[in-house]
Order: structure tokens, then C-alpha cells, then sequence
């Protein structure tokens, strides 16, 4: 990577960690161990290596702040600026992460419960993003997916070759993501779908399959066979 690029616009980070683990089993995912670190340790490490990104805020539960500033104390990432509390819905979390952020030209957002996130995701995000102003890792699907109504009776299937499954992180220049945000009215999962919604265009590019989410209890498992092949 070209290093100058991203001195005159570089970017912030804003770690969304504010879920409630509801499919869990009654744990909190952020803090499974994942190659002897939690999980958002892991995010954490990766986002304050990354040489474009100069600040990040962590959004998080209430209850949870004061082990985060704990754990940020005790590994000095230097770029970890604040932690927030998030809100009810994923739109009022990232916001308060934006309200927390300095002035960037570039808003970098991710989910904590991706551990498996690399500079490199993070790198090119923020070079794909310079083409429409916003950029979403994302990998084609490789199943058959079904369009089925409430009683669950299939209605069509469309063609696999045009579908994608999105991830983080999700790039935005910092006036398209706010604007978005303004306008939203409903919730979403999705920073992109606030972002398309407004009418911006949002460009897909190349994630890894190795860039699982960790939501139900199987995927720690997952999560640490990943990891583990990633340091042979």
C-alpha cells in the first residue's frame, strides 16, 4: 500500500460492540476467547495497526464500559480515543459513534464480533471507497437462496451469480454516512441499505469467507479453527 495516499484524507474507525448476544446462550461473544485474547481484543489489534486509520471509538453496553476502558488502558492502543454507549438500534449506536469521532473525511464501521478482520481488509476498503464514496466488504454467496413468503412456501430463486453476502467493514466518506443517517427512518442491520436508501452508490468489494461473524454458539469453534490456520 502506498502509505502518502491517505495523509491528507485519512480515516476513523468506529467498532460496533453494543449487541446484546441474545443468540448466544448467555454469552457475551465480544469476550469469547479467540487464540487466548476476547474477541474484541482482536478487533482492537487490528484496527490500531492499520497505518490509515488515526482514531477509533468503540460503541458498547452500558454495563460493559468500564472492562473496555480497563482493557484499553492496559494494552495502550493509542488510537482508541473514547468509548460510547451505544443506542437500541444499530443506527443510534453508529451515531453516537460519529458524534464521538473527530473530523474525517473517511468513516471506517465495523461489527466487534468480527475478530477475523486484517489491515489489509481495511486498506482496501478505503481505496475502493474513493470510487462512489462508499464500499462494503463482501463475498458471493455459495448456497441456493430461496425467496419464500410467511407460510414458507417458495416464491422464486434468484440467480446466484448476482448475489453477494455483505460484511464489514463498511467504508463511507463521513458526509454520505451522516447524511444517510439523518434520513433514516427505519431500522436496519446495515449501514450500506441506510446509505442506498439516500440514493449514494455503494461499491462491493472482495472480503474473505474467513471474516465470519460470531453470533450463535457454534461459531467461536469456527471462529479459533480460522485462526489458528491463519498462524501456520
Amino acid at each position: 500500500m502506498n502509505k502518502s495516499r491517505y495523509k491528507s484524507n485519512s480515516a476513523g474507525a468506529i467498532i460496533v460492540a453494543a449487541g446484546e448476544s441474545k443468540r448466544m446462550g448467555g454469552q457475551d461473544k465480544l469476550f469469547i476467547s479467540l487464540g487466548s485474547k476476547p474477541l474484541l481484543e482482536r478487533v482492537l489489534d487490528a484496527f490500531d495497526g492499520c497505518t490509515v486509520i488515526e482514531q477509533i471509538v468503540v460503541v458498547l453496553r452500558e454495563k460493559r464500559m468500564a472492562e473496555v476502558r480497563r482493557m484499553v488502558l492496559e494494552h495502550n492502543w493509542s488510537k482508541v480515543i473514547d468509548c460510547c454507549i451505544g443506542g437500541k438500534r444499530r443506527q443510534d449506536s453508529v451515531m453516537a459513534g460519529l458524534d464521538k469521532l473527530g473530523k474525517y473525511e473517511w468513516v471506517v464501521i465495523h461489527d466487534g464480533a468480527r475478530p477475523l478482520v486484517t489491515t489489509d481488509l481495511i486498506d482496501r476498503g478505503l481505496k475502493e471507497a474513493e470510487e462512489t464514496g462508499a464500499a462494503v466488504a463482501a463475498v458471493p454467496v455459495t448456497d441456493t437462496i430461496k425467496v419464500a413468503g410467511e407460510d414458507r412456501i417458495v416464491q422464486h430463486t434468484p440467480s446466484r451469480e448476482s448475489l453477494w453476502s455483505v460484511q464489514t467493514p463498511q467504508v463511507f466518506r463521513t458526509d454520505i454516512v451522516k447524511d444517510a443517517y439523518r434520513r433514516a427512518r427505519e431500522d436496519v442491520t446495515d449501514d450500506a441499505s441506510l446509505v442506498e436508501r439516500a440514493g449514494y452508490e455503494v461499491k462491493l468489494y472482495w472480503g474473505s469467507y474467513d471474516n465470519i461473524k460470531v453470533t450463535t454458539p457454534d461459531d467461536p469453534v469456527l471462529a479459533e479453527v480460522l485462526w489458528r490456520k491463519r498462524q501456520e
